[in-house]
């Protein structure tokens, strides 16, 4: 088998880690469009988050209780977080043994002193089962964690797919595992507390989970939605905790439409709740971009960026990692850059530099309705931003600064206008059709309409 070549190539469901040396070290699902799939965690390694050299895997197969109970051939979405502060010499992986379409799911723990390894299994943190759960949709699938440290240093698993939603169960910080965990191989009678859930309409299809701070106080939730291989896409929305409830900008429930919610009758679209953060996309002279998803936050000093995979409208069956800017509004709303990250040296992460004179809004764009059709490829559209996506951003002329890039405007020109408000960001990036530097805007606004803009020339 070459690995050599592999760059960042059959990478699905990544998370990244910085090592104490400056290292960025990428754990991936054990996925190839191309072969059969060798199980273990993918482990990947870079300087720049651009260039990628395979390391290897974490494990040598399935670990023995993670593959007794579920089955599972290979391992998917693991998560890494270090045990304490920096300078702890132990990390914690926990990942998913599952098989497709199935409910009998664990979510197990290994320990490491390094991001390089090795990897020592350490057990089964929960389990799940082909056993009824709540309002009819299943017990929650045991895959897909999100380790989350709150208030305190409280900590959350995040878990949960298409089976039941999205669920968060208590952790010891000691031990890694959840609090008053069963025996081992005996099912949670409470899966924790529900965060997200899909109507059947959708097929109840969300998974991917992760929970991050907002820059000034609360919690911000981001999912995939829909199918894996076509219409994936991320989604956010925010809360005061790090259990919610979570609503997106116009008030709706992540819950809002589910089956055992209070608004299972109210006719809610379940294509409507959330807020787009990045959806299937095709830059003019670029590559199209399909069903990204399966997103986490890579959060160092100066920077956040969003680490997911992608894969190719070309070619459907390829999957690879993509990373770029998260930014987040005046009004904390988490949006992602639409260029992909282009190393440190590419890129400006002083958001004091950033532009803080509305007239950076002339000039031509691409612009991207994101998520607006999950089912469509979003192709940019080239204009001022007046003319572009219909007018969509009409009343940017007005827009009134608020610091570090950040702006807000309404439809009637007035940035305080009850309706029709606009929040957006306006940053340094690297134009990767055009092979220069140029800028960059992602914009949401209060029904929880998502467009992002890539400046291509003057007016």
């Amino acid at each position: 088998m070459t690995t050599s070549t592999w760059g960042g190539r059959h990478v699905h469901d990544p998370t990244v880690v910085r090592d104490d040396e400056g290292a960025y070290w990428m754990f991936s699902t054990d996925a190839r469009s191309d072969a059969p799939v060798r199980a273990g965690v993918q482990v990947r390694t870079s300087r720049d988050l651009v260039s990628w050299t395979f390391h290897g895997w974490a494990f040598d197969g399935v670990p023995g209780p993670a593959a007794e109970w579920s089955g599972a051939s290979g391992l998917w979405a693991p998560d890494v977080v270090r045990a304490g502060e920096p300078g702890t010499t132990e990390w914690r992986m926990y990942y998913s043994a599952s098989t497709f379409g199935s409910r009998r799911s664990a979510i197990g723990l290994a320990t490491a002193p390094h991001p390089s390894g090795p990897w020592t299994d350490r057990g089964i943190v929960i389990a799940s089962d082909h056993v009824d759960g709540p309002a009819g949709l299943g017990h929650p699938n045991a895959i897909d964690a999100n380790l989350v440290t709150g208030t305190g240093g409280r900590q959350w698993l995040v878990y949960g797919s298409f089976f039941g939603g999205i669920y968060a169960l208590p952790v010891d910080p000691a031990t890694g595992f959840v609090v008053d965990a069963p025996a081992p191989g005996a099912l949670r009678r409470s899966p924790g507390r529900l965060l997200a859930r899909r109507s059947r309409l959708a097929d109840g299809a969300v998974e991917g989970a992760f929970v991050l701070p907002r820059p000034d106080g609360g919690w911000a939730l981001l999912v995939s939605y829909d199918s894996l291989a076509g219409t994936y896409h991320v989604r956010s929305a925010v809360g005061d905790d790090v259990t919610g409830p979570f609503r997106d900008r116009a008030g709706r429930l992540m819950t809002d439409g589910a089956p055992g919610t209070r608004d299972a009758s109210s006719g809610v679209d379940p294509w409507q709740v959330g807020v787009p953060v990045l959806a299937s996309h095709r830059l003019a002279g670029g590559a199209g971009i399909l069903a990204p998803g399966h997103a986490s936050v890579l959060t160092e000093p100066g920077r956040q960026l969003l680490v997911h995979h992608v894969r190719d409208v070309d070619a459907p069956t390829e999957h690879r990692v993509q990373v770029r800017r998260l930014v987040w509004t005046h009004d904390g709303w988490p949006l992602a850059s639409p260029q992909p990250w282009a190393g440190p040296d590419r890129e400006n992460d002083d958001a004091a530099t950033w532009p803080a004179d509305p007239g950076v809004f002339g000039g031509m764009w691409e612009a991207l309705d994101v998520g607006a059709a999950p089912a469509k490829i979003a192709d940019g559209q080239v204009g001022t931003l007046g003319e572009v996506l219909d007018g969509a951003l009409t009343g940017v002329g007005q827009a009134r600064a608020l610091g570090g890039g950040r702006f807000a405007w309404g439809r009637s020109g007035n940035a305080m206008a009850s309706a029709g408000r606009w929040t957006a960001v306006v940053f340094p990036a690297w134009d990767a059709v055009r092979d220069r530097a140029t800028l960059c805007l992602a914009a949401t606004d209060d029904a929880g309409r998502t467009v992002t803009g890539t400046r291509v020339g003057d007016q």
